[in-house]
């Protein structure tokens, strides 16, 4: 039974995605408990980041030509369950190898659901499929978005040893989320294909990437130095983070209203207004301090977010022969070496000051917007040719 006019396996597979991302938020929340129980430098907690980044999000792109030619259900089935299982062990952790050993295997646990989801997510959508993603990547960006309020106070009141029963709510919600995902097939002649199914769709899905690229650096450089900004300014810790779980929050209302707007007034349109109204408040928010700053930003992150299921629909209307390849593309590959351009933000912080350097994020946008405009303005409807429900409804 449809519920707001989208398939029931939209529903499962966003319920699915906020458990995924929910324990891929692990690694930040534990870092106070982390970094004395293993010693751990600043340099290895950035160093471990940026495998895990690595292992979760760029290597989407791997995953996602899987999915377009072999068993995807094995990967929206399997990578949950790996995820979960591996990432509940990170308090466990008692040596430095051992906790990047757990952060790259989970990582590609949580790497090998994304792009077979969106795809699958695309085949069942109908013509709502704008408001479909949106429901399915709000799902991840809620979990993301609760996970610090969740795990580190479960650790701690675990304690070390019996950190890893952290896998259990997820393994429950995983037992019934999964089991509602419907099964999929390949075309075989589509199996036997590669990336060449692409190259007619290259120039858009090249300035698509771009856009989430860039838009990637401004809200990812946000999440991470929002909360050193606001301790230095003299909020609390504790106070700063629910600061930025609020900016995650607020973002992803944004990232479930795009779709529908997209279905409406079409994608081009929505990524562009979104990403050039998103630079006033990013801009006059540095001008602030303390709750004014975040709510300032959290309207930015809001529109910065529209965007996100819009590109990933835009990128698999285009190109809908391979929609577990562009998703991957779209989402984990454009994601990853957004969030890895982090560093650099940091260091024009640490020469510039941190204001100035979130103020030049804040105009990033406006770069992204620009490659929006040579996109068509309307996609004619297709039928996907990659991943399809064995079971139409």
């Amino acid at each position: 039974m449809k519920r707001f006019g989208l398939h029931p396996t939209v529903w499962a597979t966003a319920s699915t995605h906020f458990v995924v991302d929910a324990y891929g938020n692990m690694f930040a929340p534990l870092l106070p408990l982390l970094i004395p129980q293993l010693n751990l430098s600043l340099a290895t907690v950035g160093l471990l980041a940026m495998c895990f980044q690595l292992a979760s999000s760029v290597s989407q792109l791997g995953f996602g030509t899987l999915a377009d030619r072999w068993r995807p259900r094995v990967l929206l089935i399997g990578g949950p369950l790996l995820s979960v299982v591996v990432l509940s062990a990170l308090g466990s952790a008692t040596t430095v190898p051992a906790l990047a050993a757990l952060l790259l295997i989970g990582g590609l646990g949580g790497a090998a659901f994304h792009p077979p989801a969106a795809a699958l997510v695309h085949a069942v959508s109908g013509d709502r499929k704008g408001l479909a993603m949106s429901a399915h990547i709000s799902g991840g960006s809620l979990g993301f978005a609760l996970a610090p309020l969740v795990f580190a106070p479960s650790v701690v009141l675990l304690g070390h040893q019996w950190a890893w029963f952290v896998a259990v709510p997820g393994l429950v919600a995983l037992s019934y989320t999964l089991r509602l995902i419907q099964r999929v097939e390949i075309p075989r002649k589509h199996a036997k294909e590669g990336w060449r199914h692409l190259r007619p769709y290259a120039k858009p899905l090249a300035l698509l990437y771009m856009i989430v690229v860039l838009r990637t650096l401004t809200a990812n450089s946000l999440s991470v130095f929002l909360p050193v900004l606001l301790t230095r300014q003299g909020m609390g810790v504790n106070e700063a983070s629910a600061a930025v779980s609020a900016y995650l929050v607020v973002s992803t209302v944004g990232g479930f209203l795009g779709g529908p707007l997209a279905d409406r007034y079409g994608a081009r349109q929505v990524i562009i207004w979104s990403l050039v109204s998103a630079v006033p408040f990013l801009l006059v928010g540095q001008l602030a301090s303390g709750w004014g700053l975040t709510a300032l930003v959290s309207i930015g992150g809001f529109l910065l977010q529209s965007t996100l299921p819009v590109n990933v629909t835009f990128g698999q209307q285009i190109a809908p022969v391979s929609a577990a390849t562009v998703s991957s593309l779209m989402m984990g590959f454009a994601w990853g070496v957004g969030s890895l351009l982090a560093p650099v933000v940091g260091l024009l912080g640490d020469s510039l000051g941190l204001n100035v350097a979130l103020s030049i994020t804040a105009v990033v946008p406006l770069f992204a917007a620009l490659f929006a405009l040579p996109l068509p303005r309307r996609i004619p409807s297709h039928v996907p040719a990659g991943l399809s429900p064995l079971r139409p409804e």
